[in-house]
């Protein structure tokens, strides 16, 4: 992981649930209730993970999600299916809009740990979705890893948790015209915004120093605008690897990148809102298209050497 993510990721460390000596909720953000109970569940390579009949809509997505992202760390075969009217034997999580507070908005959740179930309720889908990041933060924290971690104990302390956010707009600005982050690593951020509950991804892709948006009618636009001769700002060359096959620093996404990063946050119930800065901060745009600047010829800029 280089330099750019590091620093992206300082304020996005998870913590465990509770603190080891003391029943302080680390849940980030806070819900707006807590009550922590007696007792823990226990994942097994057998725990089941279950939707309502009827409410495939609102939480079938989820329980894949979780399935995976569980799975990715446990290395437990997870199985997702729908609860049985008699309900189960076994110790389950399962995911309902049934009993839903009536009050909550389409964000709010209810979760309800004991040592026989985890039960995820809420009435639409984002709300479901936010529930099972909750869910997340309550295991220990290396349930976030990418490949499966052995000998770990994969306890949820029981607790019974009622939250929706304060705020319509929880947003946070990724500025990828001074310095590229590949697609990749706009996942990962992605990713860690889903798990605080952050739903608006500010996408600033265009500034003096870097043009990163495909645009096909204007193809100079990335040719050559996003593009430049180092990394600049004193930063040292090798804290990245944007470099082009001729040594420029930089880069910029193809318009199925585009497509394929707002459908990943789409599922993540984030919204990308892109910035484009016209008619100020486009310098890299007047280094493609000289002859629209107000000297109508060559056009160059301080910092970061752009043709």
């Amino acid at each position: 992981m280089n330099y750019k993510l590091r620093a992206a990721l300082v304020s996005f460390i998870a913590a465990s649930a509770f603190a080891a000596n003391e029943n302080t909720c680390s849940i980030i953000p806070l819900p707006q209730k807590v009550q922590p109970c007696e007792g823990v569940f226990v994942l097994k390579p057998t725990t089941p993970i279950r939707v309502d009949a009827g409410d495939s809509a609102s939480a079938g997505a989820t329980a894949s999600f979780l399935a995976e992202r569980l799975r990715q760390s446990t290395g437990y075969p997870f199985r997702v299916g729908a609860s049985s009217k008699e309900g189960s034997a076994e110790a389950e999580i399962l995911l309902t809009t049934k009993g839903s507070i009536p009050h909550s908005s389409a964000e709010g959740y209810e979760l309800t740990v004991t040592g026989d179930s985890v039960v995820i309720c809420a009435r639409e889908s984002a709300g479901m979705f936010y529930g099972g990041q909750t869910l997340l933060q309550l295991l220990p924290p290396e349930v976030l890893a990418s490949k499966p971690v052995r000998n770990s104990a994969w306890t949820i302390p029981a607790v019974h948790i009622e939250d929706q956010p304060r705020f319509a707009w929880r947003g946070f600005l990724l500025d990828v015209g001074r310095h590229f982050f590949t697609k990749a690593e706009i996942k990962q951020l992605l990713d860690l915004m889903a798990l605080h509950k952050l739903n608006i991804f500010h996408w600033h892709l265009t500034d003096d120093q870097g043009w990163r948006l495909e645009i096909r009618k204007y193809p100079r636009l990335t040719e050559i605008g996003a593009w430049r001769k180092s990394i600049g700002f004193g930063l040292d060359p090798k804290a990245s690897n944007a470099y082009g096959p001729d040594g420029r620093y930089g880069g910029y996404y193809t318009q199925a990148d585009v497509r394929e990063l707002v459908a990943y946050a789409d599922s993540r119930h984030i919204t990308i809102v892109p910035e484009i800065e016209m008619p100020g901060h486009a310098s890299a745009a007047l280094a493609a298209y000289p002859q629209l600047s107000c000297f109508g010829g060559a056009y160059s800029t301080d910092e970061g050497a752009l043709p």
